[in-house]
């Protein structure tokens, strides 16, 4: 009787990911068993410590140059540069919205109870708070961590999962506007499971076909084909779909401004930056890993997806007239922004890192910056919640000109103009695609070229809304009953400073971010 192997696990290459995880079961058992009054002065120092740990495990493995040159646990899981830097860009900007869910006011008391009935006021009377946001968080950014480094389908289903189902619930949890935000949850609760059951169907499709869900055999065998078989071009589809959808892609971006809006604006922030990286990392390890020989007949499909994207989100924008569904639909034009990205790959592997070295840097600041943009926006308050019309920022910039100067400065960064992170990150996503146009043999190039051309006029389109709540806050006067400005705590000015800091620096010096995010691009696990 043959016995069955022990399986091989690297424990040293997949700390990071063990000390989120191990972090989170050790917050569900302080649920468990430790008094209510101690829970949040054990889950605070308990996230911000494990999250910091991680992103220092991190950087050890970089440093060292102890970067894997094969996939570990079993082939499950790619530890290679990109899958570092995305952890790294992951965990920091998963810190700083910590920094902003740790505030009072974001969460509701009691999210069984009815908005405005008697057990809700007890509730909070008695000083109630879900402390279980802490360890759904941390599930969440363990789930964005495995989910663009799975190497198999299956383990990337899993990834998907266990973030998605923390957010779905954390969704639900605004302690203003409650049924706006139960609305919020229960959309992306439903769509999401949807677009999952999209993306385990595609699996079981190209499984089907390649007999492995392991993204090297998936290429292998499509080496091997003679011929496209139908039910491999059924399941790319429908694995493209289930990816699409978490980068919030026209014409599966619906679900963004409604979530967006009705969610806790730290969680939105988690969202907007974190879940945004996890998913273009994911879509880069199964476009350019498992589905490499396919590019020429996908490339054309997401070449109109990526233009559909900056369209609808840039257009769609300017009709906005709430503060966070205008960012929602910004973070939809800049999905469109990285999809660009996603085509510039010919197949060499010169072009693929400088396509990935783009991504990377652009995934970094980007996430950065929008992290920052929504720390402003908690700040501005009416007597029912966040002031989220755009009429109540008129004259911002009389009242409060730090703070508006400050957000001015983060969407001029989302607008790419120069001497900010964002003008760098296009100019090197299209860039990258112009110079994957000029490759020999490419039937693309004309159409990279046209791509980068809607890029620039969706940049355009862009601008006009950033700019218009700019000249609202500074050329607009202040209504009598305008809206407060809240005290920041110390949190939020560290994330304001931060992201500040950063958008600042690396507009002005980008060659650090660059270098690094060239250095990880050239591991990748392409074949």
């Amino acid at each position: 009787m043959n016995s069955i192997p022990a399986p091989t696990i690297e424990y040293g290459t997949l700390a990071p990911l063990l000390v989120v995880f191990g972090a989170a079961v050790i917050g569900v058992l302080v649920e468990a068993f430790a008094p209510r009054y101690l829970r949040k002065s054990i889950h605070v120092p308990l996230t911000l410590l494990s999250l910091f740990g991680a992103f220092a495990l991190v950087l050890v493995q970089a440093l060292r140059g102890n970067v894997p040159t094969a996939p570990v646990a079993m082939g499950a899981v790619a530890v290679d540069g990109p899958a570092l830097f995305i952890w790294g860009v992951i965990l920091v900007l998963s810190f700083v919205c910590v920094l902003l869910i740790n505030d009072e006011g974001h969460f509701v008391a009691s999210a069984a109870a009815v908005p405005g009935s008697a057990d809700e006021e007890e509730a909070e009377a008695a000083g109630g708070g879900h402390t279980e946001v802490y360890p759904l968080v941390l599930f969440a950014v363990g789930g964005m961590l495995l989910f663009p480094a799975a190497h198999d389908l299956l383990m990337m289903f899993v990834g998907l999962e266990v973030m998605s189902l923390p957010l779905y619930l954390l969704c639900g949890l605004a302690r203003r506007r409650r049924l706006l935000s139960q609305e919020a949850s229960m959309k992306y609760f439903l769509l999401g499971a949807f677009s999952s059951a999209f993306f385990l169907y595609g699996t079981a499709m190209v499984y089907g076909f390649a007999g492995t869900v392991s993204l090297p055999g998936i290429n292998e065998a499509m080496a091997r084909s003679a011929s496209l078989d139908p039910i491999l071009m059924l399941g790319l589809a429908l694995l493209g779909v289930g990816l699409l959808f978490k980068i919030g892609a026209a014409p599966f971006q619906a679900w963004k401004p409604d979530v967006y809006q009705g969610a806790p604006t730290p969680i939105t922030a988690l969202m907007a930056s974190g879940t945004l990286v996890a998913a273009v990392g994911a879509v880069l390890r199964v476009f350019w890993v498992g589905l490499g020989n396919l590019d020429w007949n996908w490339r054309p499909i997401f070449w109109g997806v990526a233009a559909l994207t900056m369209i609808v989100g840039s257009i769609l924008a300017i009709t906005q007239t709430e503060i966070k569904r205008m960012l929602a639909y910004s973070s939809i034009a800049h999905a469109g922004f990285l999809l660009v990205g996603v085509m510039a790959t010919f197949g060499s592997a010169e072009q693929n890192a400088v396509s990935l070295k783009a991504i990377l840097f652009y995934l970094a600041v980007y996430g950065i910056t929008t992290v920052g943009a929504f720390a402003v926006v908690t700040l501005i308050r009416d007597p029912g919640g966040e002031a989220g019309h755009l009429s109540r920022w008129a004259g911002l910039g009389k009242r409060a000109p730090v703070l508006a100067g400050v957000f001015a400065f983060f969407l001029l960064a989302f607008a790419g103009i120069p001497l900010t992170s964002g003008f760098f990150g296009k100019y090197a996503v299209f860039a990258a695609a112009l110079n994957s146009g000029t490759q020999p043999g490419d039937s693309m190039g004309g159409w990279m070229a046209g791509l980068v051309v809607v890029g620039v006029v969706a940049s355009a389109i862009a601008a006009f809304f950033y700019v218009r709540v700019i000249v609202l806050m500074f050329f607009s006067e202040p209504a009598a009953d305008g809206p407060a400005i809240a005290v920041p705590s110390m949190g939020t000015v560290a994330v304001i400073a931060v992201s500040l800091l950063v958008t600042v620096g690396v507009g002005l010096y980008p060659e650090s971010v660059l270098g690094v995010a060239n250095d990880a691009a050239r591991s990748l696990f392409i074949r």
